[in-house]
């Protein structure tokens, strides 16, 4: 009998594809795409439609080779790429090179399982071509972009720079974020808390024992206004006049609140928990998760696909996993915490709805059972995404809260109090920030009933601006922006961090002057391309011809005809950094002659006025000494090959010294 021929990506994925189908079947991995367009010119014809000039990957044609020696003489052919956009278009372009007339089908899964494998492969079908066109028009409008504004960059700015259709507006968010704090103006306010307790009057001293009785209550209202302090001088006007008040509790206010399960990981949600938790950064994130996909070596049971398909905008989940989960936790917990309906959750978009959520495979495989299997790091997603996913098949948690509002005179006090009476959902899975909330128990008190002041506590605040992105954050704003799509959060960073347009610095995002002033220059010739809406309008349209619903060539046409105005014009008007140069008391260390400031690719440096005779230059000091003992160097910034920044010694290679902070001039 003559064997099939099954493609997939990876070898990872094969190898566990191949243990669940048998010896009738020859699983082989493309290792990605084999065709793309090419790097040294744009490769679209603009004028016949747009027209892709595709080319096979010079590092992929060896294993197009073993692909089509495979090929021969097999009856049919299974293309099981990853079933997004992306795996659809290599299944198209191994379709095109392997011959058209051979018995070639596509086979969709999205959890690599038995039951899931044995589904596809008696549904296969085939090529999906709305996707293949939307994969097409995307990869045509950001090469349209990249292509015509990069070789821009580098006649203005530097060499090597690049913009991108998402990642420059990714830049832009965090660029506009910078400008939004540097021109916050930050005000000073007060704050009251008064310690209070039941008991007699005269009885404060005794009260100072018993912190049972006590709680905190913090100024709201004076006057029925809300309250606003702005200095220490009106703090001690109104903690004096308390003094004298009679302290009564005027109101209390019960409620029964339910914290309910949120739904299974989509891409951004796991990126996301993936670094509040974890602290891991996106690209590390779907790294790992790909691993726990494509199947891991548990052992006996050989190599097993550990979670479903990890790129996805859905939250659905199969009735089969619903009722696996359901069944887990009966048996793990009690009745109650299983919800007398299954919980159902909405996706935000409609594009992906044949995806599900990202879930184990298996709910009664628990993290713990299979640890000795996983490495560090994916022992620890998965328990994430484990937790996540039985935890979004339980019921809610219940919080008892209380409000108690305390008179004193004309001034208002809250009490705020909360405990927890069901842990529901909560048991397995808390979002970040919610374990932090710890409950606070309020004596039982009754409305005309006086407390004892034992003391007021007034305290200095200062507001704050809005806070620098983090990759969870990131993600989070492109989500919300519907800027990129789940395959493309993680590459984004990488990209804009790559490239020095942005630099890391204790887990948030700098912009660097070159990041700055790219984004400025390209604000003003491209303003439409760096529009949020525009960008987030460009993804819906992509999603309608995935759906069938909208025109690849419409699209691209609609594009292109302005932006080719935009960048003519841009060529003549667009402000030319690179010709710009700053005079400096420094001399050239070779030549003598005075050193001038200018740009490249990875910002402001220090370069010889006599260029390019002599071609001396180094990186700008940041005026900061090297804290080396007899070491008389100032500190330069520097980046690793990761792209990571640290600060190095002008003197080097006689000083080596590194350091990942720049210390205060005073130290």
């Amino acid at each position: 009998m003559t064997k099939s021929l099954v493609i997939v990506e990876s070898p990872a994925k094969a190898n566990t594809i191949n243990k669940i189908l048998g010896k009738d079947f020859v699983v082989c991995s493309s290792m990605g795409h084999i065709m793309d367009l090419p790097k040294s010119v744009m490769g679209i014809d603009v004028k016949n439609d747009f027209e892709p000039k595709y080319i096979m990957i010079p590092k992929k044609k060896k294993t197009v080779s073993v692909l089509k020696k495979e090929a021969k003489g097999k009856d049919k052919i299974f293309l099981a790429t990853d079933p997004d956009r992306e795996g659809e278009a290599i299944s198209w372009h191994l379709y095109g090179i392997l011959g058209k007339k051979k018995n070639i089908y596509r086979v969709v899964f999205h959890e690599i399982t038995k039951n899931a494998i044995g589904e596809a492969f008696k549904h296969a079908g085939d090529i999906d071509i709305n996707k293949v066109d939307a994969q097409q028009a995307r990869r045509i409008l950001d090469r349209l972009v990249g292509y015509s504004i990069s070789p821009l960059l580098w006649r203005k700015v530097g060499r090597g720079l690049s913009a991108g259709r998402v990642q420059s507006v990714a830049l832009r968010i965090i660029v506009d974020r910078e400008n939004e704090i540097r021109a916050f103006i930050t005000k000073e306010y007060w704050e009251i808390e008064a310690l209070l307790r039941q008991g007699l009057v005269g009885q404060a001293e005794l009260a100072k024992d018993i912190p049972d009785a006590q709680f905190t209550a913090k100024l709201d209202k004076i006057d029925g206004k809300k309250v606003e302090i702005p200095d220490k001088e009106k703090a001690e006007e109104i903690t004096g006049q308390l003094q004298k008040e009679e302290f009564v509790v005027s109101d209390i206010q019960k409620k029964e609140k339910r914290k309910y399960a949120q739904p299974p990981f989509i891409t951004s949600k796991l990126q996301q928990e993936g670094f509040y938790k974890l602290k891991f950064p996106a690209s590390k994130t779907m790294r790992v998760a790909q691993q726990l996909y494509e199947g891991l070596d548990l052992g006996e049971e050989g190599n097993v696909g550990l979670i479903t398909y990890m790129r996805t905008d859905a939250v659905r989940i199969s009735k089969e996993s619903q009722d696996a989960a359901k069944d887990y936790i009966l048996k793990k917990y009690d009745k109650q915490y299983v919800p007398a309906t299954p919980n159902k959750f909405k996706s935000k978009k409609t594009a992906q709805e044949a995806h599900e959520a990202i879930r184990p495979t298996l709910p009664f495989r628990e993290p713990e059972g299979i640890k000795n299997h996983l490495s560090v790091d994916q022992f620890r997603l998965y328990t994430l995404i484990w937790n996540r996913f039985i935890s979004s098949q339980m019921s809610p948690a219940v919080f008892s809260s209380v409000t108690v509002e305390i008179t004193a005179g004309k001034c208002l006090f809250k009490a705020l109090g909360s405990q927890k009476i069901f842990s529901g959902c909560s048991i397995v899975y808390e979002e970040d920030g919610e374990q932090k909330e710890a409950e606070k128990t309020l004596p039982l008190l009754v409305v005309d009933e006086k407390l004892i002041l034992i003391n007021l506590n007034p305290s200095q605040h200062f507001t704050k601006p809005p806070p620098r992105f983090s990759e969870a954050s990131l993600v989070k704003a492109l989500e919300e922006y519907g800027i990129g799509r789940p395959s493309t959060y993680a590459p984004i960073i990488q990209t804009i961090v790559g490239r020095n347009y942005v630099k890391r610095k204790e887990g948030y995002f700098y912009p660097s002057e070159l990041g700055i002033v790219v984004t400025d220059l390209l604000m003003k010739s491209f303003s439409k391309i760096l529009d949020l809406e525009f960008t987030a309008k460009m993804e819906e349209d992509l999603d309608k011809i995935e759906e069938g619903e909208g025109s690849k060539i419409d699209l691209l046409k609609d594009f292109y005809l302005p932006f080719e105005k935009d960048v003519e014009s841009a060529k003549v008007n667009m402000r030319k950094v690179k010709g710009e140069t700053v005079a400096t008391s420094d001399v050239c260390d070779k030549c003598g002659k005075p050193m001038v400031i200018k740009w490249g690719r990875h910002g402001r440096f220090l370069s010889c006025s006599m260029f390019p005779n002599c071609r001396f230059a180094k990186p700008i000091p940041t005026g900061v000494g090297c804290p080396e003992p007899g070491c008389d160097g100032l500190l330069i910034e520097k980046r690793s090959k990761r792209g990571r920044h640290f600060y190095g010694c002008s003197n080097y290679p006689k000083c080596k010294h590194m350091s990942r902070k720049l210390p205060s001039k005073e130290e």
